[in-house]
Order: C-alpha cells, then sequence, then structure tokens
C-alpha cells in the first residue's frame, strides 16, 4: 500500500550508517542538513493520502491505492497522469528535486525489456526484475539508483589498479554474492534501496565480467557506510536562501564494504551483453521525468527572470522582451520534446509503452546543453542587485531598516520586502552555491553530455534523411544499403 510521510521516516531509524560534515549521524530524520529533504520526500508521501491530491498522485489496482509514478505504463495516458503528478508535486513543495523515486523506477523498467538477455544467462534473472518491480509498486519503497563509481585512474583497466574503484563480486555462494566498491548516488542516506548497476564502460571484454553486475542493495544492509557531502540547508538564513535551506537534494559516496546480496536481489551477474544493454537503454524511461523535472526548473527560471524586469517595468523594452522570448523557446522546446515523445511512442520490447527514443533523448540534449545559457540570460534580466543585495536582517534591523525601505520600494505594489524575496530567490536560483551545484547536477546526473548525444546517434532514423538525399541525388543503388544505418 502507498506509505505516509511518518511510515518514511520511521523506516530511516534503521541502524544505517551515515555520515556528513565528518561526524555519525544517530538519525538522519532530525540532522538540520537532512530533515528539510527528508520533509520533501515526506509530503510527497502525504499527497497520496491528501483528499485534495490523492486522485492526481494515486491509481488503483486490485483494490489497492498505489503510487502514479511507479506504474507501468501501457498508454499515453499513464504518462500524462505521471506528468500531471509530477508537476503537482513540484508545486506542492515549492522547488524543484530529482530524486524521489519515479524518476529511477524506469532503470528497471528498461532491465525489463531486456528479459530475454537475462535469460541467457539465467531465466531466475529475469524473475527477479520482475518481482522487484511488483514489490516497488505495491510497497512504495524510495527507489533510487546506484550509478556512478570512482572510477580512479580511467586510462588503465580496473584489474590494474585498486579493483574497488569499480563494483564487484569477491565471493559467490550457494545463498548469494559479496560485492566491495563505492558508488556516488543522490540521495542514498535517506532512500530505502538502490538499483546498482555498471557504470559506463567497455563491456566488450571476458575481462570485465566480474564486473558485470546488477542487484538491489538495502540503504541498511551491513557494509552499506553513507558518506555524504556537506548540505546547504543552514549555511545562511532561509530568508536569504529558500532553496537552499529546502531542496538541497544530498549526495553520497555509498561504500560497499563487503555486502552481502542474496540471489533473489541479483538481477544479473557476469553477463557484460546485459552491462552493455542496461547502459545503453538505462534512460529509456527515466529520461522522461527528469526531462520534465527541468521544464520545472525552466518556469521556476523564468517565473523569476520576468517578475524582476516587471516590477521596473523594464518588460516594456524591446530588449528584455527578446531575452525572454529565448527563455520561452527553450521551455517551450522541453515541452514539445516531451509532448512528441509520448505522441509518437512505441511498444517496447516487454509490451510497455516506450518514449519515442530520439524525441526523448534529443529532448534531454535540447533541455541541459541549453541550461547554462538560459540561466546566464536570466542573470542578465534579474540584474545585478542579485549579488549585492543585503540579508533580510538588514531589512528587518531598525537602524537600517529605514534605508532599506527607502532604497528598495519601487512602489505601493512593490515594497521593500517583496523585492528582497523576489531578489533572493532570484539569487539562490541563479548565483548562489546551490545554484552551481544544481548546474552541475543537470548536466551530468543522466551521464555526461557524450552519453547523452551518443544516446542520440543510436536512436536517431539515420535511414530517412539518407534515403531522401539518395533519390535527389539519383545515386545508384548499389551505393549504399541504407538499411544498414537506418536505427
Amino acid at each position: 500500500m502507498i506509505r505516509t510521510g511518518y511510515e518514511y521516516r520511521n523506516s530511516l531509524r534503521d541502524g544505517r550508517a551515515v555520515w556528513i560534515n565528518g561526524e555519525k549521524v544517530d538519525d538522519p530524520t532530525v540532522h538540520p542538513q537532512m530533515k528539510p529533504i527528508i520533509d520533501v520526500r515526506a509530503h510527497l508521501y502525504d499527497m497520496q493520502h491528501d483528499p485534495k491530491t490523492q486522485a492526481a498522485t494515486t491509481y488503483k489496482e486490485d483494490g489497492e491505492l498505489n503510487a502514479i509514478g511507479l506504474r507501468l505504463p501501457y498508454e499515453a495516458k499513464d504518462w500524462q497522469d505521471k506528468r500531471d503528478a509530477v508537476d503537482l508535486g513540484m508545486r506542492e513543495v515549492g522547488g524543484i528535486v530529482t530524486r524521489v523515486g519515479d524518476e529511477t523506477i524506469g532503470e528497471m523498467w528498461s532491465l525489463r525489456d531486456g528479459k530475454d538477455i537475462l535469460n541467457e544467462i539465467d531465466p531466475r534473472f529475469a524473475q527477479n526484475i520482475e518481482r522487484h518491480i511488483q514489490i516497488c509498486t505495491k510497497q512504495d519503497p524510495f527507489h533510487v539508483s546506484a550509478n556512478t563509481d570512482p572510477k580512479g585512474d580511467r586510462s588503465k583497466a580496473p584489474q590494474d589498479q585498486d579493483p574497488d574503484m569499480l563494483v564487484h563480486v569477491v565471493k559467490e555462494t550457494d545463498s548469494g554474492i559479496t560485492i566491495r566498491g563505492a558508488k556516488y548516488e543522490t540521495a542514498a542516506a535517506y532512500s530505502n534501496q538502490a538499483f546498482l548497476k555498471p557504470t559506463i564502460a567497455n563491456w566488450g571484454s571476458a575481462e570485465m565480467s566480474d564486473y558485470a553486475l546488477g542487484c538491489i542493495v538495502q540503504m541498511n544492509a551491513p557494509g552499506v557506510k553513507h558518506i555524504c557531502r556537506s548540505g546547504f540547508a543552514g549555511r545562511a538564513p532561509a530568508a536569504d536562501y529558500p532553496l537552499s535551506n529546502r531542496v538541497d537534494e544530498i549526495d553520497t559516496l555509498m561504500i560497499l564494504d563487503d555486502v552481502f546480496i542474496p540471489w533473489e536481489d541479483v538481477l544479473f551477474y557476469q553477463h557484460t551483453k546485459a552491462a552493455a544493454f542496461i547502459r545503453q537503454t538505462l534512460h529509456r524511461y527515466s529520461a522522461f521525468p527528469f526531462v520534465q523535472r527541468t521544464l520545472s526548473y525552466a518556469d521556476l527560471i523564468i517565473g523569476a527572470a520576468l517578475w524582476n524586469v516587471r516590477q521596473t517595468g523594464l518588460d516594456k523594452q524591446q530588449a528584455v522582451q527578446e531575452k525572454l522570448a529565448e527563455l520561452a523557446v527553450w521551455r517551450e522546446g522541453i515541452d514539445a520534446f516531451l509532448t512528441a515523445s509520448i505522441a509518437t511512442a512505441e511498444t517496447s520490447p516487454s509490451g510497455l509503452l516506450m518514449p519515442n527514443q530520439s524525441m526523448l533523448m534529443s529532448g534531454r540534449v535540447h533541455a541541459l546543453s541549453n541550461l547554462p545559457k538560459m540561466m546566464h540570460l536570466a542573470r542578465e534580466l534579474c540584474g545585478g542587485q542579485i549579488c549585492v543585495t543585503p540579508d533580510a536582517a538588514t531589512f528587518a534591523a531598525p537602524d537600517t531598516k529605514p534605508w532599506m525601505d527607502k532604497f528598495y520600494t519601487i512602489n505601493d505594489q512593490w515594497v521593500a520586502d517583496d523585492r528582497r524575496k523576489l531578489l533572493g530567490l532570484a539569487r539562490d536560483l541563479l548565483n548562489s552555491d546551490y545554484a552551481g551545484h544544481r548546474l552541475t547536477f543537470q548536466l551530468f546526473a543522466q551521464s555526461p553530455p557524450f552519453a547523452q548525444l551518443a544516446a542520440v546517434y543510436r536512436n536517431f532514423d539515420w535511414g530517412g534523411p539518407l534515403d531522401f538525399a539518395h533519390k535527389v541525388a539519383g545515386l545508384s543503388d548499389n551505393v549504399r544499403d541504407v538499411s544498414k544505418i537506418s536505427k
């Protein structure tokens, strides 16, 4: 059944080993840097029970309510329902959160599409993935994705350096396997389980077989240690940094120190073909909610920029309108790619409705490759005051308040305090440590830019343009076999 926020918080008090700022955390739910984002996830759980939001965040199956984000997609409406739920959730929590579970479950759907490949080595693996998808659907855990390894010296094979730089199997028994290594994973310290899969590598070599591993890791399992980066919450007052203090998602170096994985939690092992498959199809579904969150990010950027120019009347200038139009074109492009990927969706190998891969992967590149430029454009529109405005305490202190009121009040509609709040939002969205972190995260969270472009290359239908040019040029039939290059 769908969980409550209370049940989610209790699930984190399970003896897990967590460190942040060099200190051991006894209870993540009350740690000042982790509590805000845990409260956000708990609120999203509670929305599934709130009569005002339940219909938009859940669906009924076999008489039970389940989370809409975890629903297997079979028709276009399923994807629209997911879009509506994400949009509602982002506006409810007042910010953009990426790692909350619904955007990572799609990676397991991708592996489900490769069940024929899994059956080549052991039919149990395909059964395991089906069972775990059902577990996620019915038990509603906070499920994340363990992806990036430390890697070490990338000019060397894992065997030629410390082998723990890539997660690998160190022991195999009748009951399961023992793994060692580490993974970087956002939200691991306050999630319940992770789908651990291989990183980007050359999976054509049999020497990599011990590293060709996909499994489910419980976040409180013996040997799992969470080493978190320092959070942004609490570094400065929330009145001045509203996003840093509310929606900072904590990233974790998840240490796997001889962690035992029972066979029922192993999804593939010693199968480089499965590793290659999952790397090429990993974001077949999960790219959709990821790009949609970038769309929400675009809306927040546009809103902050537009309010800033409207407060001073600059929105009437043509040069300003042109910059706003550039932001709008970027935003509408993201929306168009998402909409088109479902309008032209295909049936996947396992019978799911798969977003049109060329449209979806192109949309991801469009959204993320333009993000730095659009953030800088928004900085121009917001002006230099986002980096020089004093803090909220200065606006409130008796000695300085009259000066703040004088120089920050524009008219009866735009008084000093409202202007301060708007400038604070823009600063945190575009200029703060959180803003820089968010930009880097967006660019790399679904693999680096070269891999995103490679996904477009693999999925674009090159046959149509080749055939068109072949015909117009009047080339002979023996020039090229178009079907070999067509996807």
